[in-house]
């Protein structure tokens, strides 16, 4: 073979491995690479962080919402404005008292789909007061102490048990040690137009939860019409299986 054919030979083989390569990045990015995280009440966006890593790693722009759980009103706005931000369409998770900020702004044009993690997801009129009014028998009471000031709190001693029961200890006692008062405002913040009658949304149920039982959880995703996955854990499986939640985020995003 001569000099010219064999360069010839190495371009075309070239060419070829670089479009394979391209076409394999082209796969594994994906559809929609912006994701906006809303943590719930009595915490602030610290939890998200592992989940943070795992799709950063995987190509995601990620922005974590610090909104201030002080009323519905201010905490839509903290999001809105978080969505305004990214440079095109958006996944856009709540857990929690979250699941109710993002049912309320994810009707923002920009977002594609919504993800609840073992999160409220109110119909029109419903706020987290209305939906807790009347717990199935049997069912585990939150320890939510009485209003101070016009902010509620869960009692330290029983916020591992409730909250992260498979959450390592000394984490737990961090996030009971460092709650966020949680507005009375937020807790009867009504829903106007909820986001998943309009748009696709997906539902991670935590079946060891204590303040939100999976029942109910199972109910409101029903409700929805939303992709369910179920895994074991606590109210706070966003922080003891990050990569589980990472995984239904990342098939939101990949959806048709």
């Amino acid at each position: 073979m001569t000099k010219s054919l064999i360069a010839a030979a190495a371009l075309s083989a070239t060419v070829a491995l670089s479009a394979v390569v391209a076409g394999t990045s082209a796969e594994a990015a994906p559809a929609v690479k912006n994701v906006v995280l809303v943590h719930g009440g009595f915490v602030d966006g610290s939890g998200w962080q592992g989940v943070y890593n795992l799709l950063r790693k995987k190509g995601y722009s990620v922005t974590i919402v610090q909104n201030p759980t002080t009323s519905l009103a201010d905490d839509v706005a903290f999001t809105k404005r978080a969505i305004a931000q990214q440079d095109g369409p958006v996944i856009l998770v709540g857990h929690s008292y979250g699941g109710v900020v993002v049912s309320e702004a994810g009707t923002d044009p920009k977002v594609k789909a919504v993800v609840y993690i073992a999160a409220f997801a109110p119909d029109q009129g419903e706020s987290v007061s209305s939906l807790i009014a009347n717990p199935p028998p049997g069912a585990a009471v939150p320890p939510i102490l009485p209003p101070v000031d016009g902010f509620l709190a869960l009692d330290k001693a029983k916020f591992a048990a409730a909250f992260a029961a498979d959450v390592d200890a000394d984490t737990a006692a961090l996030m009971a040690d460092s709650q966020v008062p949680w507005g009375v405002a937020a807790l009867t913040g009504a829903v106007t137009n909820p986001a998943w009658k309009v748009k696709p949304s997906f539902y991670l149920v935590a079946s060891d939860d204590h303040m939100i039982p999976s029942p109910a959880q199972h109910q409101m995703a029903k409700r929805a019409g939303s992709t369910v996955v179920e895994t074991k854990g606590s109210h706070a499986v966003y922080v003891s299986k990050p990569t589980v939640v990472a995984e239904i985020i990342e098939k939101a995003a990949n959806a048709k």
